[in-house]
């Protein structure tokens, strides 16, 4: 995979459809943990565990498994809720585990219409661990995306690697299998073209480790200072839409924000945003299928590309 620097200012303005201005991406991950692993290699958390320290696979960490579990058990019901009484959009990563383990989360999100994005097979599988084994990773691709299409009941569009740990064959790969859309390269406020092998083009909707609520817990916030830093992203990027769009992402956990105590936090940045006209609370896909159509009246193409 390639793509091309292109700074900001060498961009033409981006016009959302609709006379949008800021499109921003509840992004919800569905993520499963195995209790116990047959490895006696450290077991990789992903994000800030609730106590400290790495067991080996082999060994059950109870507070990390049944704190995530959490998540499933209650907080995603709680986050459903406010989705409801909000009537917003959110796009749901899922690992296929999550889909096998867990059907009842992924039913209530079809239910609701919302997103599905594939995210790995299982959580701490980690595709760098094929970086040398370009085999090796597509088997992973591939065995996710047959238990996305069999649960999903259609064909996934886009991608966010676990721990967004993938490789320089990842997107290549993926255009291959016949997607549209990555979301693992995080730097940019706005779409653009990822050239493959292929030929396939790809769209990068770029995810967020900052805007995330594992802020919460790394940076000890509280309802309302996570608010405030919701709020703050925001306020900016709409102020520089003004001249040329941009997308917010929202990084979720249920077992973070669906916590009773945090949950606020999304409710009401949820409600300061709908009271912006030029707001769209949007999908990768949405977002991916207009900008492969409009992409070239962006950034202009560069080295004699499409």
């Amino acid at each position: 995979m390639h793509y091309d620097y292109v700074p900001l200012p060498a961009r033409k303005p981006l016009i959302w459809p609709n006379g949008k201005r800021l499109a921003v991406i509840l992004t919800i991950n569905f993520e499963y943990w195995d209790k116990v692993q047959a490895s006696d290699k450290p077991y990789y958390p992903g994000g800030p565990g609730i106590v400290g320290g790495n067991l080996p696979g082999n060994v059950y960490d109870n507070a990390n498994y049944t704190w995530r579990e959490y998540g499933q058990r209650v907080g995603v019901w709680r986050m459903f809720d406010v989705l409801d009484a909000e009537g917003v959009p959110a796009s749901c990563t899922m690992n296929a585990k999550m889909a096998l383990e867990r059907p009842e989360v992924i039913r209530a999100a079809l239910d609701r219409n919302l997103e599905i994005v594939a995210h790995n097979y299982v959580q701490d599988e980690l595709l760098t661990d094929y970086m040398f084994d370009e085999a090796a990773e597509r088997e992973v691709i591939r065995r996710t995306l047959e238990v996305y299409e069999t649960s999903i009941g259609k064909p996934a569009k886009g991608w966010l690697s676990s721990s967004l740990r993938s490789t320089l064959n990842t997107i290549d790969i993926l255009a291959e299998e016949g997607l549209l859309f990555v979301t693992d390269l995080l730097n940019d406020d706005q779409p653009y073209l990822v050239k493959t092998r292929s030929g396939k083009p790809m769209v990068s909707v770029s995810y967020t480790s900052e805007v995330n609520d594992f802020s919460f817990l790394r940076q000890g916030l509280t309802a309302e200072t996570g608010l405030q830093m919701f709020k703050e992203g925001f306020d900016w990027l709409h102020a520089e839409s003004q001249t040329s769009g941009r997308f917010m992402n929202i990084g979720l956990h249920p077992h973070v924000i669906g916590q009773p105590f945090r949950i606020r936090a999304l409710r009401d940045f949820i409600r300061y945003a709908k009271q912006f006209d030029d707001v769209w609370f949007a999908t990768r896909e949405e977002i991916a299928a207009w900008y492969l159509d409009h992409h070239h009246e962006h950034i202009a193409p560069r080295n004699g590309g499409e």
